[in-house]
């Protein structure tokens, strides 16, 4: 008779795009989660906003809020999570493995250390290598990195982007097991509410709208792509931004057209309609490690146009659902943006083909890729 594996899962807080797989292991294996930031870490930096999410967390799992006696609460910092009680906590749970979302937090770090060639360590992050630094930073960012890595047994990656980075890091091909990124597709397929959208901003059925949603900051860029539009004056197509962020209100300020249009942050709830609303997704990052937003519009059936620096563009745009250009460069945006906007229908069908490409991208894959590691 197999003994099930006791996992114990280190996280800063609750996640939407991490609690169902939680829950799905949950019911195969016994699972402690335990979240470092503390109990009240709401506020998100690149959205600039106190954010409680309107889907259920906390369900179907078990978990423990950690106390966390960081002089500032912080998901975005090292020193954000110091957990006085972290190891003792994980002790008391007894693991037979420990899954880490993250390196980069002091609790997450001390007991990766503390717990390495005692207790199996499977590691969870999404970082990629498209990014190139300076020499010096390139060289002291391997040692310290191929030290940290060389303490866990597993990483699960997310798609060929964060493999690569993985295997740069030392990394053997016996070690890394996929575990893709997921969205819960079926929220996102279903339509609701989709014509109000365009009501609100008189935006016609037989018109193109481009939407782009996320964190208004300069790393993901959505003036260049407000620029692209602005200059190429498409007729019968609409550009929707949704989000906040630190240059929201100069954006919204600086571009009042009758063909641009902003709406505030919206709750994962309300977000389906959002993409369903659309006709193609942009996500013009100038870095993103994967950008589950895509997985979101794919799953809600629209064609995507993303820069080169996204992670996830490796994995899940092909020519039958949408185009890459590269990172920075308006005029490849713009030339883009010509061609995928050139026909409605084409569109549609573009977004056909997303929904299909996304299917294999779920929650139970990556379980299973969980669970494999656990077997290992």
């Amino acid at each position: 008779m197999s003994i099930k594996p006791r996992l114990a899962i280190i996280c800063t807080h609750p996640i939407q795009y991490y609690v169902p797989v939680f829950k799905q292991l949950a019911e195969v294996i016994e699972l402690k989660v335990f979240y470092t930031a503390g109990e009240k870490i709401s506020f998100d930096k690149g959205f600039g906003l106190n954010i409680q999410w309107d889907i259920p967390l906390l369900d179907g799992y078990d978990f423990q809020f950690l106390i966390n006696n960081a002089r500032k609460h912080s998901t975005s910092h090292f020193f954000g999570t110091i957990n006085p009680d972290a190891i003792r906590n994980v002790q008391q749970f007894e693991p037979s493995h420990i899954l880490i979302f993250g390196w980069a937090h002091y609790s997450h770090f001390k007991i990766l250390n503390y717990f390495s060639g005692k207790v199996r360590i499977l590691f969870r992050g999404d970082s990629t290598a498209l990014r190139q630094h300076h020499l010096l930073k390139s060289l002291t960012k391997k040692v310290i990195l191929k030290y940290i890595y060389s303490r866990v047994n597993h990483a699960l990656y997310t798609g060929i982007n964060n493999k690569r980075y993985f295997k740069n890091y030392g990394f053997k091909n016996n070690q890394l097991i996929f575990a893709p990124h997921a969205v819960d597709n079926k929220r996102f397929a279903c339509t609701r509410a989709t014509l109000l959208i365009r009501e609100i901003f008189q935006i016609k059925e037989s018109e193109i709208l481009i939407l782009f949603s996320g964190k208004f900051t300069a790393t993901k860029n959505p003036e260049m792509l407000i620029k692209a539009f602005s200059a190429l004056q498409l007729t019968n197509t609409h550009l929707l931004l949704v989000g906040d962020g630190p240059l929201a209100a100069n954006l919204r300020s600086a571009y009042q057209h009758e063909k641009i249009h902003f709406l505030p942050f919206q709750n994962q709830s309300d977000m389906p309609a959002v993409y369903q609303s659309c006709d193609l997704f942009c996500m013009p990052s100038k870095s993103e490690s994967w950008g589950l937003a895509i997985n979101e519009a794919m799953a809600a059936g629209k064609a995507i146009l993303a820069s080169d620096m996204v992670g996830s563009a490796a994995d899940l745009i092909k020519p039958a659902n949408g185009m890459i250009f590269q990172s920075n460069n308006i005029a490849d945006l713009k030339q883009k943006l010509v061609k995928l906007t050139h026909s409605k229908a084409k569109l549609t069908q573009k977004g056909q083909s997303s929904k299909v490409i996304i299917q294999n991208w779920n929650f139970e894959t990556q379980v299973k890729g969980i669970l494999r590691a656990l077997s290992i």
